[in-house]
C-alpha cells in the first residue's frame, strides 16, 4: 500500500506556492517590463538566480537565514512567532523564491509582447494603470499567464534540495514527495520508489501536456 501523505503535502504545497506567486509575480513583471530603473538588471538577475543556482545552495541559505540560532530568525520567531526551519510555512516561503522566475519570466514576455496601442488606448478613454493591467493586459496575455501558473506548480512539485535543505523529513508537515522517494530508496525499496514516481511522472507529464495543448492551439481545434 500507498503512504499517500506525501503526495498529497506535495501537492498542497504547489497549490499555496503557485497562488502566492501569482499575486507576487503580476506586479514584479509588470515593473520589470515598464520600469526606467538601473536596478532593473540587479533585480532580473536576482528573480534569475534560482534558475542557475544549485538546490542546495539556495536551502542552505535559506536553513542559515530562518534558523533560530540566527539574528533573522531569532526575530521572526520572537516577534511572529515564525518557526520557518522545519515547518510547512518556511517550505512555502523557500518554494517561492525557487519557484519564481518560473512564474515571472513567462508573464514579463507575455507583457512586453503586448502592442502598446492597447495601453495607449485604455489611457486615452481615462482607465488607470491598475485597471488597464487587469481589464486589458492580462486578458490579452491569458497563454502567458497558464504557462507561468503550470511551470509554477510543476516546478515546486519537483524540488527536492531546497526543501530537503529547509524542511527535513517529517511525515506529514514537510516530508514531500520527492522526500519520500530517496527514503525509499536509500531502504532499497524500489517498488514505493518506483510508485512514488510514477504518479509524479505521469501528473508532469499531463500538466505539462495540457499546456503545450492550449499553447498550440489544438485544443481549440477539436472542440471545433
Amino acid at each position: 500500500m500507498i503512504d499517500w501523505t506525501p503526495l498529497i503535502l506535495t501537492f498542497e504545497l504547489a497549490l499555496v506556492t503557485t497562488l502566492i506567486l501569482l499575486v507576487v509575480s503580476i506586479p514584479l513583471a509588470y515593473w520589470l517590463v515598464h520600469t526606467k530603473s538601473r536596478w532593473k538588471p540587479v533585480i532580473e538577475t536576482l528573480v534569475s538566480m534560482p534558475l542557475v543556482l544549485p538546490p542546495t545552495v539556495l536551502g542552505f541559505y535559506f536553513l542559515i537565514a530562518f534558523s533560530p540560532a540566527n539574528a533573522f530568525g531569532n526575530w521572526l520567531q520572537t516577534n511572529f512567532g515564525l518557526k520557518l526551519v522545519f515547518s510547512f510555512v518556511g517550505l512555502v516561503l523557500a518554494s517561492v523564491i525557487y519557484s519564481l522566475p518560473f512564474m515571472v519570466h513567462p508573464i514579463q514576455a507575455g507583457l512586453a509582447n503586448l502592442p502598446s496601442s492597447l495601453a495607449e488606448a485604455a489611457y486615452v478613454l481615462g482607465k488607470s494603470k491598475t485597471t488597464t493591467l487587469f481589464k486589458v493586459q492580462l486578458p490579452n496575455i491569458k497563454t502567458s499567464l497558464l504557462t507561468g501558473i503550470v511551470l509554477a506548480f510543476a516546478h515546486t512539485v519537483g524540488e527536492f534540495g531546497v526543501v530537503l535543505m529547509i524542511g527535513g523529513n517529517i511525515p506529514g508537515k514537510t516530508k514531500v514527495a520527492s522526500i519520500a522517494i530517496y527514503d525509499e530508496v536509500e531502504a532499497l525499496n524500489y517498488a514505493a520508489a518506483n510508485r512514488y514516481s510514477f504518479i509524479l511522472f505521469s501528473i508532469s507529464f499531463c500538466i505539462l501536456l495540457f499546456v503545450y495543448l492550449i499553447n498550440g492551439g489544438y485544443l481549440k481545434k477539436f472542440w471545433k
